[in-house]
């Protein structure tokens, strides 16, 4: 068995490309069983967020990680596999846990330190594992992830700065402008 992690995000894919990929949350249930029918695949879990589309799953070790879950991404939204293929990353094995900790503690959002992907992901993982897509091997991985992100949390100070993006655009534009006081802005 391996572990395999495969996404786009951010820095990956233009915005057009991360919104074809997307699922939106009344879809999930059935993308997760879809996830669960691809050939060689155990467990899966599927993060949807506005940055970044990403499926963890445990696979046979004779599977191919980057075909299988490449191709469910495509299949799942009726796009062809070229789409979105020179913009998918895929991790595998100690490098896949690696990844996954490092979203899990807001070290791999576009805003670091901002705390709302920890919660997205505990909703991703509570919702595969309601609807019996986790196993044994994801539990324990994502447990750790979420233990490993607390403790970032508690022991650094990564929450100090920004933590969303609208807050670091006001903050930056108190740097360029100074006070904001009678201050227009169109969004």
């Amino acid at each position: 068995m391996k572990f395999a992690l495969a996404g786009i995000n951010h820095r990956s894919a233009p915005v057009e490309v991360r919104e074809r990929i997307a699922f939106r949350s009344e879809d999930m249930p059935n993308a997760l069983h879809q996830l669960q029918d691809q050939t060689g695949l155990s467990e899966g879990l599927i993060l949807s967020t506005c940055n970044r589309v990403e499926v963890a799953a445990t696979l046979d070790d004779q599977a191919d990680s980057a075909r299988v879950l490449c191709s469910f991404l495509a299949s799942s939204h009726n796009l062809k596999p070229e789409i979105i293929r020179p913009h998918l990353y895929l991790f595998e094995d100690t490098e896949a846990i690696r990844h996954l900790f490092r979203v899990a503690s807001s070290l791999d959002s576009m805003v670091v330190g901002e705390p709302q992907i920890l919660g997205q992901l505990k909703q991703a993982f509570a919702q595969a594992q309601e609807l019996g897509s986790i196993g044994s091997y994801l539990e324990t991985v994502l447990s750790k992830a979420f233990s490993v992100a607390k403790r970032v949390r508690t022991e650094t100070e990564i929450g100090q700065s920004a933590v969303s993006v609208s807050y670091a655009a006001v903050e930056l534009a108190r740097e360029i402008f100074g006070s904001l006081h009678r201050r227009w802005v169109m969004i």
